[in-house]
């Protein structure tokens, strides 16, 4: 005899059947088992044969009547079950194909799954194997695991099992329970007040959470340093330490990045977890024609790579340029500027360019000579405030307004301004040192200058030009960058600007630097909340974090540096004042052959 697995619909009764010609029998009493598990017990059955030719995969049913039509009655209900097993006797023995019938009838085990189990261990106790007893029952070896899995419940969830109290998604998930587990639930169980979680909920009340399949892991298991705890049916394994497993996933889902940027991606963008990819609100696009990848995350591990993709506004942008270029034009970069998702929010630019503002105010004052050579080319190309008016820096955001309030630079240039004051004979009481106020007109200022040294009216330069310098404007990375300022004099990382932090990728970009790659890694998709948190916490020192030497972020640095790919207005900035200092530079230095001469 030669077992296998057979689609009941492929399945005819034999003319050797003991109840061949007989109406249907009642199936009632074994539908609801068969609807939950299927047929367990092995259908003994005949090749069929048409033309004196063996007709593939049909087969006629010898033994096992009342299962069969059990399984035909749930297909027909709508209920999907599994191929039933089959044990295909040798044709051309007539006598042999009924007695089986009749030793089938007379000798069924019990359908019971809890009695099978108690069956099964007798013999395994006898130094039978779990294939052994497989082949001597006619199931498969997955059938015999899965019921000696029942012996790692306590007696008392088997009972209630036995007596349909709980179902089979509930006794699975508690397979995957300690034994301490079993006592906790089943406490809840036989509380009246209280309701004990069944099925699904259940393997959440385990896992204290989500439960995190291991199937849905991008990383192989094999170095998987945690707890991994197996459904004793042997069908399904899931992650103890969801924390530990998250981290591997997030290191798992930053090598693809890499790996997609390699393959040559322009942009690869990891969703939130649980935040869905909605194709309806994308536009599919070839990597040739600047196609973008999504990942997402889902909230139990699993991963879906969308490659080709762009936003609606990004394939408008993409299609405009294409049609200019086929024109033969240049495309509008102001327009694709503008249809460009930046890279720090408004309230965030004004944040980075007025603090960078204020470190450059204090550097003007301390290199006078140069301060007076911006108020020279402030005056032959004009400014916004050259009226002369002071820059009203004014920071709208009460956050940033506390966070400018705090910074050492904005208590070093009132310095300085006071001390300008009492070249111009002010008093204590002014509040700038630009307009008329107090005075007395440009004849009075000029000879109140005439009578200080040339250092005092330097000075007095110096302030006035830091005053109306325009924050956010070129002149503030052309001199920042000259003066190469340490923004660290005067800047730390504080409230505001971690709560203007809203781009994910920023943060964990941040996080790389000051945390390392694993650590960025391995929080790549938590929300942007958690990786602020982390960040703040290696900033400061806290928590167990290494605290970095003297970090700056890029953005605030001399000359800023964006993060991502994305509009960051300083680092533009930079970029175009860059060759003009370059040329700048070169002027000042020496040829070699007149060094040489000298």
């Amino acid at each position: 005899m030669r077992l296998a697995f057979a689609d009941p619909r492929n399945l005819t009764l034999s003319p050797l059947n003991m109840h061949y010609g007989r109406p249907d029998p009642d199936v009632s009493d074994i539908l609801p088992s068969v609807r939950q598990r299927g047929v367990l017990l092995t259908l003994l059955v005949l090749e069929t044969v048409a033309d004196g030719a063996v007709v593939p995969d049909r087969f006629e049913v010898v033994a096992g009547r009342r299962r069969w039509k059990a399984a035909l009655a749930a297909i027909a209900e709508g209920v999907e079950i599994d191929p039933v097993p089959i044990g295909i006797l040798e044709a051309g023995d007539d006598a042999a194909a009924i007695e089986a019938s009749l030793i089938e009838n007379l000798g069924r085990l019990p359908p019971d799954e809890v009695t099978c189990w108690e069956t099964f261990t007798r013999l395994v106790k006898s130094g039978r194997t779990a294939e052994q007893i497989a082949a001597t029952f006619g199931l498969s070896d997955v059938v015999v695991k899965r019921t000696l899995a029942l012996g790692n419940l306590l007696p008392r969830v088997r009972s209630l099992y036995r007596k349909e109290a709980i179902d089979v998604a509930t006794v699975r998930c508690l397979t995957l329970a300690s034994k301490a587990q079993q006592k906790a639930w089943l406490a809840m169980f036989d509380d009246p007040e209280q309701r004990a979680p069944m099925g699904g909920s259940l393997k959440a009340w385990l896992f204290g959470g989500a439960s995190v399949p291991t199937k849905h892991a991008l990383f192989s298991l094999d170095d998987y340093p945690g707890q991994i705890r197996a459904d004793l049916f042997g069908e399904e394994s899931y992650f103890v330490e969801s924390d530990l497993f998250w981290r591997c996933q997030n290191e798992a889902v930053a090598a693809r990045v890499e790996a997609l940027l390699a393959d040559g991606w322009s942009e690869v963008t990891v969703l939130e977890v649980g935040e869905p990819f909605y194709s309806w609100k994308h536009v599919r696009t070839p990597k040739a024609r600047g196609g973008k990848v999504f990942i997402s995350v889902g909230m139990k591990g699993e991963v879906e790579v969308h490659e080709g993709w762009l936003t609606d506004k990004e394939a408008k942008r993409a299609h405009a340029a294409a049609e200019k270029a086929a024109r033969g034009e240049n495309p509008d970069a102001a327009e694709a500027a503008k249809l460009a998702w930046p890279e720090v929010t408004q309230a965030q630019g004004r944040y980075i360019d007025l603090h960078r503002h204020a470190a450059v105010r204090v550097a003007l004052t301390e290199h006078p000579a140069v301060a007076l050579r911006l108020l020279v080319a402030h005056a032959v190309a004009g400014s916004p405030y050259w009226q002369v008016k002071p820059e009203p820096r004014a920071p709208h955001d009460p956050g940033i307004a506390v966070s400018l309030a705090a910074s050492p630079a904005e208590a070093a240039f009132a310095e300085r301004r006071q001390a300008v004051a009492a070249i111009l004979d002010l008093g204590k009481e002014v509040d700038q040192v630009l307009g008329r106020r107090g005075l007395g007109g440009v004849a009075a200022v000029f000879a109140r200058l005439l009578s200080v040294p040339d250092e005092a009216v330097l000075a007095v330069a110096a302030v006035v030009m830091a005053e109306s310098l325009e924050a956010g404007g070129e002149a503030v990375d052309a001199a920042g960058v000259w003066l190469k300022v340490d923004i660290a004099r005067f800047w730390s990382p504080d409230d505001a600007f971690f709560d203007l932090m809203r781009d994910r990728e920023t943060v964990n970009a941040m996080l790389k630097e000051v945390g390392g790659k694993k650590v960025a890694d391995g929080n790549l998709t938590e929300k942007v909340k958690t990786q602020k948190g982390i960040l703040r916490d290696f900033v400061d020192g806290a928590n167990g974090r290494a605290k970095p030497e003297a970090w700056t972020p890029k953005w605030m640095a001399f000359p800023a540096q964006a993060y991502t790919r994305r509009p960051f207005d300083p680092a533009r900035r930079a970029r175009g004042v860059a060759p003009l200092l370059r040329r700048a530079e070169a002027a000042l230095t020496p040829e070699p052959a007149a060094i040489a001469a000298e």
